[in-house]
């Protein structure tokens, strides 16, 4: 009889070998022979309805294998990275690869503030309640896969609408104790970079630890980046059912801003600059401590006590692309630039545990868990700066404008069930309670600190369920309900200038995701088909009021947001020969995001803008693929289309002189990649990006880096050259 042994594991095709032949009834044992295995590694692979303490069952998910992926890694391409993910929206105005802004389903993509954010499972927002931006910045190359969960995730790892974006670093060679890795870019604009790790087990412990450094002059004037990252991964087998972890990561870059541009000023020259003595500077630490303890043969613990500290600096002549930064004649010296300093301190623990019991003949799984956040958000802004043009931080005695503490306390506590059914039926609800309060306090020069709202309590219960049908072993539909909240956050509390008030009775963003979906394979095919509603009450803006004869703005909940949408994601794979394997793929998604109930500020003038398209929303993001490997040596090709979107929710079609509102027209890219592996560690890697020279720009910001067109980079190639031993 035929013995053979099928190996599989996530992102990996599944692969079997025939081991020997025999005679049947005859053989009571058999011996191995010394087998090669030879699996594809998939892209786009999908999560397991669990593993470890996570519990995943009947939620749309999407895992990223980066390694061996043809995508410019070096500068974080994200629609190159995220391709096969549909509706992920970029915006893409930093093209030297500091951040990484995206968002799913129409939410605002800025440092992605809509995803709870981790690296190895531990949140990096820097600020969940005050400024939840993610300012800490992962070098690509450390990554292994990206593990993106939609918002039906709420439940389990926070209550954000845009779900789960979790970072997962490489794992060391755990057959030597010693290897190390290199990987080494050159590319347009004077792109200089180098990745290095070394990882290995000594006895009981694991380590991995690397260091990254980038620099480049950047596509437009004034636009050079200097960055650098380091990290130390540890794991300590401390028994046979349980491992101790420790990290610490550390991300550090000077960005040099080049400015906003008007609409004329980007139709002559889109890689000029507005600003010469503009700098963006965040220095993140990421420590953590974490226990992972198999309590039984079918339950486990684990525990992560971890912070986010460090600080986000910026020196800058804030004003509008029309604005020229000039001479001031009075002085015959530049004007002195605006110093701002946010500084995190931002603790949490959380405690999960996991147990898989049996129901009715089958294995149900129960996940509970409770985390306890504690953020000291310190935000120093205004300060009088230098009128020098270099990186300097200095301001004159006691100048700032605004010395603020944001203080948060929140506990939250979740439990889900995967009730198991029938062999093929799950039904998996569960609960998130949400309590905490927010407290300011400090001076507002220009404003009377009992006019600001400073203390801000919050109880949230969020109801979620989750289900998933299997049609076949390789088929399944999944459907889900969670509801989510945004918590007002700093800018939301603190008028901008004498002229604003903040409403004392601020309502937290509010609201649901609903999908429905379709995934699976067969034949040569895969695919993943889904339609959502995402419900976003609350949101934040301003409207004009009068109060006797004085005119303000006041800051408050301006209305609802609904968006509706299909997320389509389809691949074929074919054998040519048996050298020769080519995949096609599209990753498309449409959308229909509108206001209900809305109204805003335009002018002195209240607008309801109910009906209006939501901005930054477009109707169609497409990206669409082919890839061709033959033996060593693999090619493929990418073309990203996005249509047109708002920059406000008027709607405003004709740009406005700064260039702050106005339609951003549609675009569409094309990016080849190519590789090489010369021996199984050495590899060559080509990438051409925007091949056809594009000039575009994805958004007109309302606030950092400034308000107008921020212009994407146009055709560009990295060389990439990495070994491994």
């Amino acid at each position: 009889m035929l013995k053979k042994l099928l190996f599989s594991a996530v992102g990996l095709m599944a692969a079997s070998v025939l081991l020997a032949q025999e005679k049947a009834d005859t053989l009571t044992s058999l011996q191995l022979r010394m087998i090669d295995i030879n699996a594809q590694i998939e892209q786009i692979a999908r999560l397991p309805q669990s593993q470890g303490a996570y519990l995943w069952a009947g939620k749309k998910n999407e895992v990223i294998n980066l390694q061996h992926m043809d995508a410019n890694i070096a500068e974080k391409t994200a629609r190159q990275i995220f391709a096969k993910v549909p509706g992920v929206f970029v915006y893409d105005m930093d093209g030297t690869g500091n951040q990484t802004n995206i968002s799913t389903r129409g939410l605002d993509p800025h440092r992605g503030w809509e995803f709870n954010i981790r690296a190895n499972g531990t949140m990096t927002n820097s600020d969940i309640y005050g400024y939840p931006a993610s300012h800490f910045s992962l070098p690509m190359e450390a990554v292994g896969r990206i593990e993106l969960i939609r918002g039906t995730g709420a439940l389990q790892y926070g209550a954000q609408f845009g779900g789960m974006l979790n970072y997962v670093l490489k794992q060391p060679d755990t057959s030597k104790s010693i290897s190390w890795e290199t990987i080494n870019s050159i590319g347009s604009y004077g792109l200089l970079s180098t990745y290095n790790a070394l990882g290995g087990k000594i006895g009981k412990l694991q380590y991995y630890a690397f260091y990254s450094k980038r620099i480049s002059d950047g596509y437009r004037d004034n636009s050079e980046s200097d960055y650098d990252g380091q990290g130390i991964v540890l794991k300590y087998a401390a028994g046979k059912n349980l491992t101790i972890g420790a990290e610490l990561l550390r991300s550090h870059y000077i960005y040099h801003i080049p400015g906003p541009l008007t609409d004329a000023m980007f139709q002559a020259n889109p890689r000029q600059s507005t600003r010469a003595r503009n700098y963006f500077n965040p220095e993140i630490y990421v420590p953590s401590l974490s226990l992972e303890w198999k309590t039984g043969a079918r339950s486990i613990l684990a525990w992560k006590a971890s912070a986010v500290l460090g600080e986000r600096r910026s020196v800058m002549i804030d004003r509008t692309a029309n604005i020229a930064d000039t001479i001031n004649r009075a002085t015959f010296d530049y004007n002195p630039r605006v110093v701002d300093i946010d500084g995190f301190n931002s603790y949490s623990t959380e405690l999960r545990f996991l147990q898989h019991y049996t129901l009715r003949g089958n294995t149900s799984t129960l996940s509970v868990g409770a985390q306890y956040i504690n953020n000291d958000l310190n935000r120093r802004q205004q300060g009088k700066g230098t009128t020098g043009s270099d990186y300097d931080l200095t301001i004159l005695p006691n100048s700032w404008g605004r010395d603020l503490h944001l203080k948060s306390q929140n506990i939250a506590l979740f439990i889900e069930n995967k009730f198991q059914l029938s062999r093929r039926f799950s039904l998996s609800p569960g609960i998130r309670y949400e309590t905490g309060d927010t407290r300011l306090s400090g001076v507002t020069t220009y404003y009377d600190p009992n006019e600001l709202p400073n203390t801000i309590k919050r109880n949230f219960p969020l109801l979620g369920i989750s289900t998933d049908y299997q049609l076949n072993s390789r088929q399944n539909i999944y459907a889900g309900f969670s509801q989510a909240y945004r918590p007002v956050i700093f800018k939301d509390i603190i008028p901008a200038s004498v002229l604003e008030r903040s409403d004392k009775n601020l309502k937290d963003a509010f609201g649901y995701n609903a999908e429905l979906g379709w995934r699976g394979a067969a034949g040569g095919f895969k695919w993943d088909l889904s339609v959502f509603r995402l419900q976003y009450n609350n949101r934040l803006g301003s409207v004009s009021l009068q109060e006797g004869n004085t005119f303000y703005i006041l800051r408050t909940n301006i209305g609802n947001t609904v968006t509706h949408g299909l997320e389509a994601f389809v691949e074929y794979g074919f054998q040519l020969s048996d050298a020769v394997r080519c995949n096609i793929f599209t990753s498309t998604a449409f959308f229909d995001a509108k206001y209900e109930n809305a109204a805003i500020r335009s002018g002195d003038k209240n607008i309801d803008v109910s009906g209006n398209k939501v901005e930054s929303v477009p109707d169609v993001i497409s990206r669409n693929g082919a890839s061709l490997k033959y033996k060593k040596f693999s090619i493929s090709a990418l073309y990203s289309y996005t249509a047109e979107t708002f920059a406000d929710p008027q709607n405003t079609v004709v740009p406005s002189a700064t260039g702050a509102v106005g339609l951003v027209p549609a675009y569409g890219l094309l990016d080849v990649n190519a590789s090489y592996r010369f021996y199984p560690n050495i590899a060559l890697r080509l990438s051409v990006n925007n091949i056809t020279n594009e000039q575009y720009f994805t958004k007109r910001p309302a606030f950092y880096p400034g308000p107008g067109i921020w212009p994407s980079d146009g055709r560009s190639a990295v060389l990439t050259l990495s070994v491994k031993l």
